[in-house]
C-alpha cells in the first residue's frame, strides 16, 4: 500500500518517536527556564509564547515528515538542528553549562539520532518521490 495511509517503516517511527521525545523535553523546559528578562515580563511572555509556537510548527513538520512523505518538512528539520547545535555552542561558550543546557543537548541528541532513523534503513525509501 503506498499514499498517506500506508504502514510506517520502523525507522520512520523511530524517527517519529525521538522527535516527539525531543519536542516534550523543550516543552517541559522550557516552563522551567529563568526569566532572564527581569525588567520586561511583557518580552518573557512573548518569547515563551514564540517558542510555544514554534514547537507546535515542529510537531507538525513531523507528521508531515513521517506521514505524509514530505521530504521538505524533513529537510526544514534538519536545518532547524543545525541551527539549534550552533545555539547550543554559544550558549555553552558563554554561560557554560546549566540544567537548561543540558536539556537542550539532551533535545539536540534526540533530534540527530531520529533524523538519523530516518535516512537508515527500512527508510530509506519512504520520502522517494512518489510517481
Amino acid at each position: 500500500m503506498t499514499g498517506p495511509d500506508a504502514k510506517l517503516p520502523t525507522n520512520v517511527f523511530y524517527f517519529e518517536v525521538l522527535l516527539y521525545l525531543s519536542l516534550l523535553i523543550d516543552s517541559l523546559s522550557m516552563m522551567f527556564r529563568s526569566d532572564s528578562f527581569n525588567d520586561i515580563t511583557d518580552t518573557t511572555a512573548g518569547v515563551k509564547l514564540f517558542t510555544a509556537a514554534m514547537i507546535l510548527l515542529f510537531v507538525y513538520l513531523v507528521w508531515l515528515a513521517a506521514h505524509r512523505r514530505q521530504n521538505w518538512a524533513r529537510m526544514i528539520l534538519i536545518a532547524a538542528l543545525g541551527l539549534s547545535v550552533l545555539s547550543i555552542m554559544e550558549i555553552l561558550r558563554i554561560a557554560g553549562l546549566r540544567i537548561e543546557s543540558v536539556a537542550d543537548i539532551i533535545s539536540a541528541i534526540l533530534t540527530g539520532l531520529g533524523i538519523y532513523c530516518s535516512f537508515t534503513g527500512d527508510a530509506q525509501g519512504w520520502f522517494q518521490r512518489r510517481q
